[in-house]
C-alpha cells in the first residue's frame, strides 16, 4: 500500500479565519507564540474533519506555517494529535517572506516521492508553470482559500477524495 499524501497545512487564513463557511458554530481561543497571546477563530467541524483524515491514516499532516515553532499550542487548542513541522524556527528566523520556504517544502514532499496536498492562502502559486509542476501527473492538490473564509467543506471533500485515490491506487 502506498504512503498517504503529505498535507502541508497553513493556519492563518486557512484555519484561523473571520468567517468560516462551516455553519453557525465558531470557536474562539488564544494560542501563545513569540511571547504573545494570539486570538484564534476556527470552525470546529473543519478541525473534526482534519482530525478524522489524519487519524484514519488518509493524510500525513505537516504544519507549514509561521506557527511551526509553537504548533503544539495549536494542537492543544484544537485538540489535534501532534503533526509534523515543515519549517523550523531557524528557517523562519532568517527570512521575512515565508512563501519561498513553503514552496521549498512542497517541492521537498514531491522530491521524496510523496503525493502532496497543500493548503495556504498566500503561498500556493496561482495557475501557471509552478502550479502545473506541483500538480503534474496528479501528484499534487493545491488549494488557496479565501483568507477571510478559510477552507470550505468542498475543499475537505476534495482532499479526502484525493487521499482515498492515492491510498487505494494499485
Amino acid at each position: 500500500m502506498r504512503r498517504p499524501p503529505v498535507w502541508l497545512l497553513d493556519v492563518d487564513g486557512v484555519l484561523n479565519v473571520r468567517r468560516p463557511l462551516w455553519g453557525p458554530s465558531l470557536c474562539r481561543g488564544t494560542a501563545h507564540s513569540a511571547g504573545v497571546d494570539w486570538p484564534i477563530r476556527w470552525a470546529p467541524l473543519l478541525i473534526t474533519r482534519i482530525r478524522h483524515l489524519a487519524l484514519a491514516g488518509l493524510v500525513e499532516v505537516r504544519w507549514c506555517t509561521t506557527w511551526c515553532p509553537d504548533a503544539d499550542a495549536l494542537e492543544h487548542l484544537f485538540d489535534l494529535p501532534p503533526f509534523g513541522r515543515a519549517l523550523t524556527a531557524a528557517d523562519l528566523d532568517r527570512v521575512d517572506d515565508t512563501d519561498p520556504l513553503k514552496l521549498a517544502a512542497a517541492r521537498g514532499v514531491l522530491a521524496d516521492r510523496r503525493r502532496l496536498v497543500w493548503t495556504d492562502d498566500t503561498a500556493v502559486p496561482d495557475p501557471g508553470p509552478e502550479s502545473a509542476a506541483l500538480t503534474a501527473g496528479g501528484r499534487g492538490l493545491l488549494i488557496k482559500p479565501n483568507p477571510r473564509r478559510g477552507l470550505r467543506p468542498s475543499d475537505l471533500a476534495r482532499i479526502e477524495a484525493f487521499a482515498r485515490q492515492v491510498r487505494f491506487a494499485s
